[in-house]
């Protein structure tokens, strides 16, 4: 069974802007850009990539293969020792001059085996010069010729060309897992980053707020102080918070710059864009079955696909290992003819002539081959490796066990999670709204003079902490769902599959 797997997203489409101007990203924006442009998934597609050339390599044993090699010329000269048997050796000097081709054509069988079809073919010119007979020189040119048929093939074993085709295929589902499993993880790691620049920036407008509302009860302040309405300590006290609000912008200011520094490096885009993080803050339950959740994660997840191909690729290891103690054999054959030039001397046309004419008055050459090997005893090697293999396997299967026990687990964590994320949510929105209306009524209070600025201060605290708690209640809630996204490779609020397993 091949299973291959692939994730699907919603296709997203950022319109061009110009180099200097503000770029506007929105939350899906931010994922499109992160799984096209992140270093993260270029690194992973990189690695699933060259995993899926290899087993594209290993599939192509399987064609027939056509190799040509060509050596013009290939010459050698030196001295060659002759041993003589009574007396002491002499050196000759010796020349060779050779310049041939060979064209092999590999035809792979289904089975394992072999067809080769080869044709061998070279020039020969042979030199020696006699020390010992006043430097006479002998001389010989010859053309050699050969064309050969000939098969290979393993019996009573395995095929290895396909086991480890197998082996190849099963290695590039795994890398799959790892790059869909990476696309996931950018998108939790995304959403984690893309909420926390947006909570800094929501932060940093908080602190503009702040400083505006400061800044008004500042001038409130001194209209009543020269009217007279109001003690020059108390307009002291509101200069005071004017000066704390604005230290208080700047840093969170800084803060909200690193803050998209570190996001635009996450998601790969230039250090120099200008961007801004938009979000409408829109908010609706969603509602999840338990049972569905554990039942998408145990069905997605590539953890299990992962552990489910680490069995297949053990069980092959077991077969291996059952190997060592198998018979094997072996049947090779070959047919040929071969030629030689009887001509001692002249052109290269006629040797080559004399050369296929000897390959026709010489018999053919053939033989056949049949091997047969069995380890006759081996004193538990073989045994024992299975045994080895075999616990592995074991191990693998309990893998996969604890893994859906532990996924169903860590579900049902996070669907808890999500449900307590929406009620804290919805009760922060209602004390936000509550915040907000008395503040208001706080600062009706401090106009009419029914309230100090000290209390106006702590009035504009206690909103500024209602509204962070706001902010990180929806964030908790995005982030609660992302990493339920993650964790069951489901999109609960589309009711979609992230995964599309194709067997």
């Amino acid at each position: 069974m091949k299973q291959f797997f692939c994730i699907l997203f919603l296709p997203l489409f950022v319109s061009p802007v110009s180099v200097n101007a503000q770029r506007k990203i929105t939350f899906d924006e931010a994922i499109s850009i992160a799984l096209g442009e992140s270093y993260t998934v270029h690194y992973y597609k990189e690695d699933m990539e060259a995993t899926r050339y290899s087993y594209l390599y290993t599939k192509a044993q399987f064609k027939p293969l056509l190799n040509f090699n060509l050596f013009i010329p290939s010459w050698e000269e030196g001295v060659q020792e002759i041993q003589q048997t009574n007396g002491l050796p002499v050196y000759n000097s010796t020349s060779s001059l050779e310049a041939g081709e060979n064209l092999n054509f590999k035809y792979v069988l289904p089975t394992g085996g072999n067809f080769n079809l080869s044709s061998n073919m070279y020039y020969e010119n042979y030199r020696t010069t006699l020390s010992q007979q006043n430097n006479e020189v002998l001389k010989q040119n010859q053309v050699y010729s050969q064309f050969m048929l000939s098969f290979n093939q393993p019996v009573f074993t395995a095929n290895t060309l396909k086991e480890n085709m197998k082996v190849a295929e099963l290695s590039y589902r795994k890398s799959v897992c790892y790059y869909t499993r990476a696309q996931m993880d950018i998108i939790f790691n995304v959403t984690s980053a893309f909420y926390d620049v947006y909570r800094t920036a929501f932060e940093n407008r908080i602190n503009e707020d702040r400083l505006a509302n400061s800044k008004e009860a500042y001038r409130i302040a001194k209209l009543k102080m020269d009217m007279g309405d109001l003690p020059e300590g108390d307009i002291l006290t509101t200069e005071i918070v004017v000066g704390q609000d604005e230290s208080r912008l700047m840093e969170s200011q800084g803060k909200l710059e690193s803050a998209y520094d570190d996001f635009k490096l996450l998601i790969g885009l230039n250090l120099n864009d200008s961007i801004e993080l938009i979000s409408n803050m829109d908010f609706e339950t969603v509602l999840i079955d338990m049972q569905k959740a554990i039942q998408e994660a145990i069905q997605n997840r590539m953890e299990v696909q992962e552990n489910n191909i680490n069995i297949q690729l053990q069980q092959i290891e077991i077969k291996r290992a059952k190997r060592e103690r198998e018979v094997r054999g072996n049947i090779s054959a070959y047919y040929n003819f071969t030629g030689l030039s009887t001509l001692d001397d002249g052109s290269l046309g006629q040797l080559t002539q004399s050369s296929f004419n000897n390959m026709t008055e010489r018999p053919s050459n053939r033989g056949i081959v049949f091997t047969l090997s069995y380890p006759i005893a081996d004193w538990g090697r073989a045994k024992n490796l299975v045994l080895q293999q075999q616990r592995k396997l074991k191990q693998r299967e309990l893998d996969q066990e604890n893994m859906k026990r532990t996924i169903e687990t860590d579900v049902r964590k996070i669907v808890r999670n999500v449900y307590e994320a929406d009620k804290r949510f919805k009760i922060n929105q209602r004390n936000r709204d509550v915040a907000l209306q008395s503040y208001k009524i706080s600062q009706l209070r401090f106009a009419n003079g029914d309230m100090t600025s000290q209390e106006l201060s702590v009035e504009q605290e206690r909103l500024s902490q209602v509204q962070l708690a706001y902010i990180d209640a929806y964030i908790t809630y995005r982030l609660s769902i992302a990493d339920l996204n993650r964790k069951t490779m489901y999109d609960f609020e589309n009711n979609r599959n992230y995964v599309i397993i194709n067997n």
